[in-house]
Order: structure tokens, then sequence, then C-alpha cells
């Protein structure tokens, strides 16, 4: 929609497909995680970009007079950015959209270390009401296997700081990380760290790995292998089953999924678990993806 030039590949959350994309850093500051390949091309390394690049890029959309509803603060790690250059965007961003439009953007545990709450809710008056964090999981022992550099008390600090400035939080977890060794403790332990968090959405993907899966499984030392589609469905059983969340719109509807489950959780919590159930014990009879129609 917007003819923009990026510094390809461009990732975003499925629902911001109709943003503005504004590339306000390029890659990922931590780029270590073992599942992920998203920011690994040589002209991926991160940087920021200067805020005049940015003022340009907004400048020639308006001029050609697109209208301009949310806006997504692109690469995977534009909260890395100090509260002083991301209050600096946002400022620019209203000067130029006083209608003020939704912004939101990707969010690492790590990236609010060096912000305080009080600085959070300053950028969310200015319109940055929501982040996507890609949590993966509530596992410590997971989450060093693939050296995410977080654990379960960053993460849930993470979002009880933003949950404090009055950001919603997006989270994100990774069906199959574990494979069936850690399958349980992995469902389990993201269960728990929900429940403590409260999210206002929660989305499950199935991990998958389009380079290959080398490099992620050499920590695991032979102990890992992908879940099958039956095996898949039993971690979300279980995950769905010890989730005790008050009012979080739940999606498994990416991509990756086999099973497309979309409810509120807790009042639908048994629809999707029944509907789980029927996918593992009545083959056929809930419709699936087929590997072509995943996308990946």
């Amino acid at each position: 929609m917007y003819p923009m030039q990026y510094i390809e590949p461009v990732f975003r959350p499925p629902s911001e497909w109709k943003s503005l994309i504004l590339q306000v850093t390029n890659g990922c500051s931590w780029n270590k995680c073992t599942f992920c390949d998203m920011y690994t091309a040589e002209q991926k390394r991160f940087r920021p970009r200067p805020l005049a690049e940015l003022e340009a890029e907004v400048q020639s959309i308006l001029a050609q007079g697109l209208p301009v509803y949310r806006v997504f603060l692109a690469d995977g790690d534009a909260m890395t950015l100090s509260f002083r250059r991301l209050n600096d965007i946002m400022d620019m961003l209203n000067h130029y959209l006083p209608h003020r439009p939704r912004v939101s953007a990707y969010c690492l545990p790590r990236n609010l270390n060096n912000k305080t709450a009080e600085e959070l809710s300053i950028l969310r008056k200015k319109g940055l009401s929501l982040l996507y964090v890609g949590c993966e999981s509530g596992d410590d022992e997971l989450l060093s296997l693939i050296n995410k550099g977080e654990t379960y008390d960053s993460s849930l600090a993470a979002l009880e700081k933003m949950a404090e400035a009055g950001i919603k939080r997006s989270v994100m977890v990774l069906n199959g990380l574990g494979g069936p060794h850690l399958s349980q403790q992995h469902a389990l332990n993201t269960a728990q760290l929900m429940n403590a968090a409260q999210p206002e959405y929660l989305s499950s993907l199935v991990v998958e790995f389009p380079n290959g899966e080398a490099r992620f499984a050499a920590p695991f030392n032979g102990r890992w292998r992908k879940l099958n589609r039956q095996e898949l469905f039993t971690e979300m059983e279980l995950l769905l089953a010890n989730l005790s969340l008050r009012n979080t719109i739940f999606r498994s509807d990416h991509a990756s999924n086999y099973l497309v489950l979309k409810g509120v959780l807790g009042k639908d919590k048994e629809a999707l678990l029944n509907t789980v159930r029927t996918a593992m014990t009545q083959p056929g009879r809930i419709p699936l993806r087929e590997e072509w129609q995943r996308g990946l």
C-alpha cells in the first residue's frame, strides 16, 4: 500500500498488514536466538536509522495523499532504541499525523531494562499503544537452549512494566519449540508465565526452520526433533488446560499452524479444548491445513 524503500526482508505481525511500516531500525540488536533466521542476512546488520530519514519518508507518504491509520515501527527490535530517540520519533509522527494513529512495535523483554514505566507511559500517551512480545516459552531450560537471552522472570518483569504503563501486550509463544523431551515443561511453564502476566493478546505459532534446523538442534545434543501434528495438538491441549486467563484474545491462526484456533480466554477455554481434542481423537472431523497451505 505504501511505496517505501526498505532494506529487505521486512517482517511484521499479520494484523499490521494495513499499517505504514516505518523501518526505524534495521535488523535485530540481539540476533542470537537459534530458532530465528529473520535477520541473519548481511544487509540486515543492526543499525538505527536517523530521524531525518524517517521524517523524509513520512513526508513522502503524505505528499502522495496516502492515508495513515496505523504505524508499525520495524524492524524486529525498534524498542531497543533509547527513550529519548523513541520519544523523538513519536513527536515526529504526531507532528505529521495529528490524528495520532495507533503505533505498535515488536519488543524483546530486554528492550525495557533501560526504560521506566513512566517513560513507557509517556510513549503510550503519544500513541505507542501496542507491543508484540516474543516470549516463545516460559521455561528457563528451554530459553537457555535456544539462546533467547531471557528468563521467565525477565519476561514477566517486562510484561508487567508494559501493563503498568498502560501499553497493550500481544505475546507470541512457539508450539513444538522444545521437541518431545521438553514439551510438557514448555507448555506448563509457558501457561504459568501467561497466567502471571495476563496479556491482552496471546498467539501460538508452530516452530519452523525454512533454512534448516541444524543450528537450532545442536544444543539439544540429539534430544530434539520436530513434533508431529498429534504431538503438537497434545502440547496445545496441555497449554490451554493450564491457562487461567481472564480476558485474553487468543489466536492460533498463523500460517504455521495446522489447527486454527480463535477465542477469548477464559470464556472460550472449554470450546477451544474440545476443538483440540476432537482434532486429536477424530481425524478428519476438524479441518486442518495441509503442508502446502502453511505458506512457509
